[in-house]
Parts: C-alpha cells; structure tokens; sequence
C-alpha cells in the first residue's frame, strides 16, 4: 500500500506540511523521496526529520540529480537517508546502469537480495565504465561541469520565461526546466513531435495537477 504527497498548488514546491501530514495519520514504515521533472532543491533533511517522528525508514532515488550531488551543484540525501538509489547513465554520464546505497547495517541484506535473489551474472565491462564515471565525478572539471550546467537550465529558464512561456515553479534549482503549455493551447505530445522535427529533443510531461491523460501531458521537460 502506498499513499502518495504532492506539490502546492500555488508555489509548485513540495508541500512538506502533507507529507507531515499524511506520515502521522498513515504511520508508513518507509518514505520515499526524489522526483523526475521536479527542478527544485529538494529538502532531504525535512524529509529525514518527518521520517523519524513517525519511525519511518527514508529512501531517496536521485537518478536525475546524481551527477549535480557529485559535482557539489545540488545537496545529497546521503547524510540523511537510510537508502539512496540512482541511476548512473543520466547527470553522472555514465553507462546504462544503476547502484545502490544504504546504511551499513543493511548493506548485507541488500547485497543478499541483489544476488543470487534478483540478479544474475554481473556485466563486468559496465562495472569497469561506473568506475571511469565515478572517477571522472571526482574531478574538478566535473565540477565546473555540473555548476555550469544549473547555470544554463536557469538561464534557458529565464529567456524562456521572457519570451512568454510559464516555467513550473517559476524556474530551477537544477538541470531541469518544466513548461507548461496550457497557456499556448498546446499539448505535450504535440510538442514533443513538433520539436522532435526540428532536432529539439524534449519529451511530453505532466505539470502538477495536469488535467490531460499521461500520454498526451499538458507540458514538456527540459533537461
């Protein structure tokens, strides 16, 4: 069973107050934290404080924004959640991949459930490209990398903002910039295609409170 919290419908940001909310009446025995088209500072340790009033277990999966918490662009969850899943294939620009990261005591358990429960034999070449990726990471250049790229989202943001368009939330925090299209009449998938054409890569995607089905979205993502 899972309850799900939301943004506020004025600001667009995490409505920390529902997810405090709904953690004390469900009473859940994990948190889950991390977003996909949420281009704000996610506060990992509000979630941490909320997690531990109601003796919850807090998980965050920042697969968009690992390579920005690698290049010190975006705060990690990792001093303040229990489990911490990513992708290693998108802001860290590394292979198709994954890893996981937990709280030592239970490490051995997650290893047990990866293999032999849920995985077989290991791709030893995408192994060896994590760790170029990771390594990579570890660098200034990385860095300059990730800061640069908050810094063209925000400003892509702006002129976007300039030349009519209405950014969700207002802007970004990060390598993400959400439109949405309602204004122009346009619908995601319609833009997705239009855009596609001309060589823009965008994909269609849902606003908060989006009254369109999600295969055809009231808005599109960047980043």
């Amino acid at each position: 069973n899972s309850v799900q919290y939301g943004v506020n419908s004025e600001t667009e940001l995490i409505d920390y107050d529902e997810v405090y909310r709904l953690a004390k009446e469900h009473k859940p025995k994990m948190i889950v934290a991390g977003a996909s088209a949420y281009s704000r500072i996610i506060d990992w340790a509000k979630f941490k404080e909320i997690a531990d009033e109601v003796g919850a277990l807090l998980m965050v999966d920042m697969a968009h924004y690992a390579g920005l918490i690698a290049g010190d662009a975006y705060p990690s969850p990792v001093p303040y959640a229990d489990f911490v899943t990513s992708t290693t294939h998108k802001t860290l620009r590394g292979p198709r991949g994954g890893f996981i990261l937990s709280k030592a005591q239970y490490a051995k358990d997650i290893d047990k459930w990866v293999f032999p429960r849920l995985q077989g034999g290991p791709l030893m070449h995408v192994i060896a490209a994590k760790a170029v990726a990771f390594k990579e990471a570890m660098t200034p250049e990385f860095r300059e990398y990730a800061h640069q790229t908050v810094k063209n989202a925000k400003a892509l943001a702006e002129e976007l903002k300039a030349e009519g368009l209405r950014i969700v939330s207002g802007g970004t925090d990060s390598h993400i910039v959400l439109v949405d299209l309602r204004p122009l009449n346009v619908k995601g998938n319609q833009a997705e295609e239009a855009l596609g054409k001309a060589n823009i890569t965008v994909n269609k995607n849902a606003i908060p409170f989006d009254p369109e089905k999600p295969m055809v979205t009231s808005g599109i993502r960047l980043g």
